[in-house]
């Protein structure tokens, strides 16, 4: 078919015709359209059309928000910013890693479990097929942050036996179900690997070389000699040893030190006698000073595989060392875990740090560290008990059929981020449609072309009160595609046919198209404007937010909304520490916030939500490098910045607001000032 052009900028419209129908989504959604365009601004991208099932949806109890009800006619947005992404679901391997599901394949051996006597425990299967599946979704919240997403047939284990995601007491439908009473059984949501970073290799060559490698010079009356060899009889830390010296400058050599024999494995090493390799190691395995968590993980991990050792449920460092013991288990603290010196006397004073914590504990030293060594990473046979906190906090119907991932394994199951599943699961990524955490979620638009019709007819029903709606909070309404789509009209025309009061947070200028609707709704019902302008600078605009209207335009439109006689609020988000947090970006993003007249301003701090923070994170150190350690700093306790930050944040916005006249508004219509709706999630999470 063809689409007619259309005449706003190319920044707000999809402009152009259709070009002809791309493939289908990975997982196709059925009777789902896919559509590209011509235009430049879109080149790249794909529009999925689908018939939604429902569209007002109930934002969860656990949730920040101070709304109940939101409406998101897209999934998945053109803004392109670079702080809006969600991760891969990783899936526990049989070497100990974990991968995401969507790169599973046929014959991978990962991780299932099997009933042995009194217990369920953790055993080696092989994935014998995966294929996609679409149904109606339910996303599962779990007490210690989890979120799985399933369909109504999906099994978990729980404390309680398998339970499905929905089911009935009684009647046709009548099957166990998850409810809020169930703990699901597993360790938890599994640790984000380290990344492979210089000062994690520096730190896995101090506590491997340190640990188990001769390094020295000797000298002899015809000479010094100077050596360096390791020697083990496992190959995968012998190889990454040697690939990190490498990297380093320090080329070694590697040969047969021992042959295998009946009692005995094979052992081989690598060695170098140069005296400037010699010193570029000694200079490598230098104690830092200030260790940073790169170095410290890579510590764990090389002192590990040098002396480290897991058998029956125990692991255990050992060393005689007293500056490698102290080392060791300050790197341990600083990560949270918690451990005991044991010293069983020895001659020799070796001594044993053993950590505590069970198999939840091991598998987060083991995800989080990343040891080479994948024999000593075995939980095989290892009982699964339920210790983590797994409680049920919500299962919430998403409104959506939606592609699913579906494998068959050997035990019938698999370890999805720390639970028991029953071969079906889809990957909590782009807003649970199962593309990529990355470019998909700006290059792959789900559109709920029918969003309109079902406004209205979920208006209409009886069980519905009324109350307030809000849009924009989870993706942008207003993004680009809607100059395509045209969601919105029939949208805002049924909440205006019905007198329901909503609110609309956006940093598209094409809501101004909508903006003799608004007037209507706002005669018979209370409607709630607000924009997000973090700052004005035009260099970082490009940068972070490159698909999105400029600030200038966006404050254009609060002007042209409020000479309309609505009272505009601004939402000043994200505001991003180093970068537009300094006194003259404040200063000049309220002055020009005031000045587009604008009746509150209400400032909030970047939030990186676990998934989006490795996407920005990646942006960050290509882009400002020097402003990493100040991140690691500020949300090393989680998705958040410190209190402190953000109190002093708030009260420096606040004392910039009041110099240029601003106050926050109280909630009301257009007569009265909007309490701003809260940011869009892909406004304030970062991967």
């Amino acid at each position: 078919m063809r689409w007619d052009n259309l005449s706003a900028p190319p920044d707000e419209e999809v402009p152009g015709r259709a070009a002809p129908a791309t493939p289908p989504l990975p997982l196709a959604l059925p009777g789902a359209v896919a559509r590209t365009f011509d235009t430049p601004g879109f080149a790249g991208m794909t529009f999925y059309e689908v018939q939604a099932k429902s569209i007002i949806n109930r934002v969860p109890g656990a949730s920040r928000m101070p709304f109940e009800w939101t409406i998101n006619p897209y999934r998945g947005c053109s803004h392109a910013c670079v702080y809006c992404m969600a991760g891969d679901t990783p899936i526990l391997m049989a070497d100990g890693r974990t991968r995401p599901i969507s790169e599973l394949e046929p014959g991978d051996r990962i991780y299932g479990t099997e009933r042995r006597g009194a217990y369920r425990r953790y055993v080696i299967t092989t994935v014998l097929d995966k294929w996609s599946t679409v149904k109606r979704a339910y996303r599962i919240t779990l007490e210690d942050g989890t979120r799985l997403v399933a369909s109504g047939d999906h099994r978990f284990l729980s404390d309680r036996g398998w339970k499905y995601v929905t089911g009935a007491m009684n009647g046709a439908g009548q099957r166990p179900y998850l409810t809020t009473n169930n703990r699901l059984i597993g360790t938890g949501r599994f640790a984000t690997p380290p990344k492979p970073s210089a000062d994690y290799r520096r730190g896995y060559l101090c506590g491997r070389v340190r640990g188990d490698a001769h390094l020295g010079a000797h000298s002899y009356a015809y000479g010094t000699v100077h050596q360096f060899r390791l020697a083990l009889v496992d190959g995968e830390a012998l190889d990454r040893t040697q690939r990190f010296l490498t990297d380093a400058g320090v080329e070694t050599k590697s040969f047969s030190f021992a042959p295998a024999s009946a009692t005995r494995r094979a052992v081989t090493a690598i060695r170098t006698s140069k005296r400037r390799d010699i010193e570029a190691i000694t200079e490598l395995i230098r104690w830092p000073d200030a260790p940073g968590d790169d170095w410290r993980l890579g510590f764990l991990a090389g002192i590990f595989d040098a002396e480290g050792s897991c058998s029956r449920g125990i692991l255990r460092i050992s060393n005689g060392d007293d500056r490698i013991l102290e080392e060791t288990g300050a790197a341990l603290n600083h990560f949270g875990f918690t451990w005991v010196l044991e010293d069983p006397g020895l001659p020799n004073r070796v001594r044993q740090i053993r950590l505590t914590g069970g198999l939840t504990a091991r598998l987060r030293f083991f995800h989080l560290t990343d040891p080479a060594i994948t024999r000593k990473r075995s939980i095989e046979g290892a009982a699964l008990k339920c210790q983590a906190a797994l409680r049920v906090v919500s299962i919430e119907d998403l409104g959506l059929e939606l592609p699913l991932w579906d494998i068959t394994t050997g035990t019938g199951d698999f370890i999805a981020n720390g639970v028991v599943s029953h071969n079906c699961f889809a990957r909590n990524t782009h807003t649970y449609l199962d593309l990529d955490a990355g470019a998909d979620f700006d290059r792959k638009v789900i559109v709920k072309v029918n969003a309109g019709e079902l406004v209205r007819r979920e208006l209409a029903a009886p069980r519905w009160r009324g109350a307030h709606v809000a849009m924009g909070t989870n993706v942008d309404c207003y993004q680009r595609a809607e100059g395509r789509y045209r969601l919105m009209p029939p949208i805002i025309e049924a909440l205006r046919d019905f007198a329901n009061p909503f609110s609309i947070l956006t940093k598209g200028t094409l809501i101004l198209r909508d903006l003799p609707l608004l007037r209507q709704a706002a005669e018979v019902t209370r409607v709630g404007l607000s924009y997000s302008v973090g700052f004005v600078d035009e260099a970082l605009w490009r940068a972070v937010e490159p698909g999105t209207p400029s600030p200038r335009r966006r404050l254009d439109a609060v002007r042209q909304l409020t000479n309309a006689g609505f009272e505009v609020g601004v939402l000043m988000a994200p505001i991003l520490p180093g970068l537009s947090d300094d006194d003259e970006s404040i200063e000049a993003t309220v002055s020009a916030i005031a000045a587009a007249g604008a009746t509150s301003v209400t400032p909030l701090a970047l939030h990186l939500r676990p998934g989006a923070r490795e996407w920005y994170a990646h942006w960050l150190a290509r882009e400002f490098p020097h402003l990493v350690p100040r991140y690691r700093q500020l949300y090393r306790a989680g998705a958040y910045a410190p209190q402190a930050y953000q109190r002093e944040l708030t009260a420096r916005v606040r004392i910039a607001s009041r110099r240029h006249g601003l106050h926050r508004g109280e909630q009301g219509d257009n007569r009265r000032s909007p309490e701003p709706p809260p940011p869009p999630a892909e406004q304030l999470t970062l991967l």
